[in-house]
């Protein structure tokens, strides 16, 4: 089932497009990573999903929804933090939340013990939202945008600025979300730290949508091999699996094949290749770290 479909969403500031012709479908259960350079359009990209912006183009489908009352509709089963948590400095956590617990018009008092209890923050006291530490205020955001026990929440750089104590309590707890039920949408433009937690990815650049792939599907484009040259791909196979035992391999060219195996030991692959008459033109490791993997996808920018 489809929690957020948006086809050609398009955002335009002074004639330029911060969001240009974006189409993507959020799954439920889905940790959907949005991915990009500081400026991409990722924000603008879920400002318009949480309807703190309105489009120039394409639209929005929540929980099947499209039309303007649907959408008012389904935001309600939907808590976001985008950009900075809307927090007031002088308010201590608990009263924080009471105030939007009263301002959404939510009746069960006790959903603000239990957002405090899923971030962590039930030992905060008369401690004011100004003093906390940032890894607190985000914590504290999440608490805000879990409130009205949604299905689905929009998390705008959650663990920007964090420590990397910080970043590991935002990610367990983006996991334990997640384990209830409750779909996410979330940004970064920090692949690696992404990779811990999403199930699937956009990689957004300028604006638009430029690849969109699973968890899987990235650690396949990243996997590290050796990249065999040869002369002849299928006497070469037949010589890597009886010589080496090595059925970990594929044929990615005509003449090039690609070993999971023997990464730290390629003369050994060579010399058996020779041995039995197969010319090697080229070995070498190949495969992306996931930083240089970005990189690659936008263009080197």
């Amino acid at each position: 089932m489809a929690v957020l479909k948006t086809q050609n969403l398009t955002k335009l500031y002074g004639g330029k497009a911060a969001v240009d012709n974006v189409s993507l479908t959020v799954e439920k259960g889905d940790i959907f990573g949005l991915i990009g350079q500081n400026g991409a359009g990722k924000t603008t990209l879920m400002r318009l999903v949480a309807s703190l912006a309105r489009p120039d183009g394409g639209s929005i489908e929540l929980f099947g929804q499209t039309s303007e009352s649907g959408l008012s509709g389904a935001r309600s089963h939907m808590g976001c933090v985008v950009e900075t948590p809307a927090l007031y400095p002088s308010l201590t956590a608990v009263q924080n939340l009471e105030y939007y617990r009263i301002l959404r018009g939510i009746p069960d008092k006790g959903v603000v013990q239990k957002s405090l209890e899923l971030v962590s923050l039930t030992d905060t006291g008369k401690k004011k939202f100004k003093n906390f530490s940032l890894g607190m205020k985000q914590r504290l955001g999440l608490a805000l945008a879990i409130l009205n026990n949604p299905d689905f929440i929009i998390l705008d750089e959650p663990v920007n600025g964090l420590d990397p104590v910080g970043i590991i309590e935002m990610r367990d707890l983006m996991k334990k979300l997640n384990e209830q039920g409750i779909t996410i949408l979330i940004s970064s433009h920090i692949l690696a730290e992404l990779s811990q937690v999403a199930t699937k990815y956009a990689i957004i650049h300028n604006g638009r949508l430029i690849k969109t792939l699973t968890q899987a599907e990235l650690r396949e484009e990243c996997k590290r091999a050796l990249a065999v040259t040869v002369d002849d791909a299928a006497k070469a196979a037949a010589i890597l699996e009886t010589a080496l035992n090595i059925h970990n391999y594929k044929q990615v060219a005509a003449n090039e094949l690609r070993l999971y195996e023997y990464l730290d030991n390629p003369a050994e692959v060579t010399f058996q290749l020779s041995r039995g008459g197969v010319r090697v033109a080229s070995l070498h490791e190949v495969g992306d770290s996931l930083e240089d993997y970005f990189t690659k996808i936008i263009g080197g920018e």
